[in-house]
């Protein structure tokens, strides 16, 4: 299989702080690759050390082959974009302003595609309007346009839906689908809501504490995942507390839903809640999705509550 990125026990210290431990990943060809974790796990620095904005630590990494301690890498990074953590625009400028100061800035020769690229995102009325006046979800588009305007056939996103309402998450969506799907371009997004990238996704990466715990496709993603029993209940810690004694395992998603796997004796299991004045709202059977899988993956249990979804 055709790797555009690899890292192989990639690291990067901040002092004595690991932000990135021994991380090994593979990002194929055509993929749209997302990389998954809790705010803090190290996303946004590896996205940051494969731009080229950083210097690990320790291990290596390889961008279309070439590895990120060659002096070629550079090159290989023209067929890189990029939006790292919030977009980079003049907001004294138009969308069209914008693109060509990037066409100037990277050197292309003239301003023809600028227009087609506002289309693509979905830009192209704005006319005169200056992108301080952008929505939130218009300048994350025109970041993307920016980061386009170079014709890369890899690009990196850096939590592109976060803070977008609903109708901006479902824009930039078609966005990414439509970039991978008609211009072939591999896409590496990083980002905690799960619910919205498992819409996307053709591979995956669960990261945590700077390591790579597990990597699979989406294809592996479903086979790995099990059916359970969603339930809703006033206060999961008496839960929690049921469970282990009855030696089942389960996931804590909030203070009162949890997913419970393997057999569950509802009757027993409703009494014993009773004991520990805990009431039952609802059981739900269900398959297992990416949020419940990833905490599993990192232990599960109620430490695991400050991910978002």
């Amino acid at each position: 299989m055709e790797y555009v990125l690899s890292t192989e026990n990639l690291s990067k210290k901040y002092g004595q702080y690991k932000a990135l431990d021994n991380l090994s990943m593979h990002v194929p060809k055509g993929a749209i690759y997302g990389l998954v974790g809790k705010n803090g796990a190290g996303k946004t620095t590896l996205i940051r050390v494969i731009c080229g904005l950083q210097k690990p630590t320790d291990g290596s990494y390889a961008i279309y082959g070439i590895s990120g301690a060659d002096r070629a890498v550079c090159q290989a990074r023209r067929r890189m974009g990029a939006v790292v953590e919030t977009p980079s625009v003049y907001l004294d400028m138009t969308a069209e302003d914008n693109l060509k100061q990037q066409y100037t800035i990277i050197g292309r020769p003239s301003f023809d595609g600028i227009r087609e690229l506002l289309r693509l995102v979905g830009l192209e009325n704005t006319g005169k309007k200056k992108a301080k006046n952008f929505s939130l979800g218009m300048r994350q588009r025109l970041g993307i346009a920016i980061a386009l305007a170079g014709n890369p056939d890899f690009l990196l996103l850096d939590e592109p839906v976060n803070g977008l309402d609903p109708q901006g998450i479902v824009e930039m969506r078609e966005l990414i689908l439509k970039l991978n799907r008609e211009r072939q371009i591999t896409v590496l997004i990083s980002s905690h809501i799960l619910d919205e990238l498992a819409r996307l996704a053709t591979h995956y990466g669960f990261i945590d504490n700077g390591h790579l715990v597990k990597e699979l496709s989406a294809q592996e993603l479903e086979r790995a995942c099990r059916k359970c029993i969603r339930t809703e209940v006033s206060d999961t810690r008496p839960l929690a507390h049921v469970l282990d004694k009855l030696q089942l395992e389960y996931a804590i998603l909030s203070d009162t839903q949890a997913e419970i796997y393997g057999e569950v004796g509802v009757t027993e299991l409703t009494l014993l809640l009773a004991e520990e004045n805990c009431s039952v709202r609802s059981m739900t059977e269900c398959d297992e999705n990416l949020e419940s899988y990833y905490i599993r993956l990192v232990g599960g249990g109620r430490n695991e509550q400050t991910f978002s979804c």
